[in-house]
């Protein structure tokens, strides 16, 4: 056992403080926001809510459960980080094999295509007009046609395709597969760490999106819950909050006095964020190894 002098067990309880700070700075906000949220409204507004709840009520859950809109906007995102996860994974990881077989005609070209259009885009405005003569105002599809490829994402597979070895195909093919045959029976189940790991962060990118339903959806039932935050946290008083509730939640919100602007937003926060919290602890093995294989080539 090695024995550390003083200097070294000093800068061993440094970096201990210091990460414990750190810590604590990143996780306090989120902390200090779930304790608002189960904490009463007019009680909150005094001061000197931190660590633990000071008044405990359900009052604010108990609005936003009630909200009809609030529950059609987690319906869409959820609906929405399903559907858009999977397809877009699909069609990137289609996208990113095909570019990896050596017969394909203007292989290069294409590649460099895909690269340019990761570094230079053409705007909003182009892109709304596009959208708007493809058809996608007020549209579900809007959430996912324009997500289906990535190009990051398209990069990491191809490259992790170009690291599994070429005699696995090759046996595929005297045995009569097909190239779908290889993509899906053989390229695919090889792909579970990358696969794991690219999907958590489109879902994350999913599950978080507000500006789409913002530009492209103006009818009620289609948009997604995130967008609903992003209106409710750019509310300051309760009767800027009473606008995004429907007639049901204004009735309870009319009786409850003792629920704010503020202890509304912090449980519609929580509501919002703790589900793909949840997703993290499911995937975090997969992040290093779905990342990293396949950048070093032999």
């Amino acid at each position: 056992m090695i024995r550390l002098g003083f200097s070294d067990r000093v800068m061993v309880a440094f970096i201990y403080v210091f990460l414990i700070l750190l810590s604590f700075s990143s996780l306090y906000p989120f902390w200090n926001a779930l304790v608002v949220s189960f904490n009463l409204g007019s009680d909150t507004a005094i001061g000197g809510v931190t660590f633990w709840p000071r008044k405990f009520t359900l009052e604010n859950y108990q609005i936003i459960l009630n909200d009809t809109r609030l529950l059609n906007g987690f319906f869409i995102s959820i609906s929405r980080t399903v559907v858009g996860t999977i397809s877009a994974i699909l069609v990137t990881a289609i996208v990113a094999y095909g570019l990896t077989r050596p017969n394909l005609m203007g292989r290069k070209f294409y590649t460099l295509f895909f690269i340019f259009t990761m570094y230079f885009s053409g705007g909003l405005i182009p892109s709304f007009l596009l959208n708007r003569s493809l058809g996608l105002m007020n549209s579900f599809l809007v959430f996912i046609i324009p997500s289906l490829v990535s190009v990051w994402n398209m990069i990491i597979f191809r490259t992790f395709f170009k690291s599994l070895p070429v005699g696995l195909e090759e046996s595929a093919q005297i045995d009569g597969c097909s190239n779908w045959g290889i993509f899906f029976r053989i390229v695919l189940p090889l792909s579970g760490p990358v696969i794991a790991t690219l999907s958590l962060f489109t879902a994350v990118a999913q599950w978080n999106d507000w500006f789409l339903a913002s530009i492209y959806i103006t009818s009620d039932s289609l948009i997604p819950v995130q967008t609903i935050l992003r209106q409710t946290l750019n509310s300051n008083v309760l009767s800027d909050q009473s606008a995004l509730l429907d007639t049901a939640s204004l009735a309870i919100l009319e009786s409850a006095r003792t629920v704010t602007a503020k202890s509304l937003q912090m449980a519609i926060m929580m509501v919002v964020t703790i589900p793909i919290v949840l997703v993290y602890p499911f995937v975090q093995k997969h992040f290093v190894k779905g990342v990293m294989i396949g950048s070093l080539k032999e």
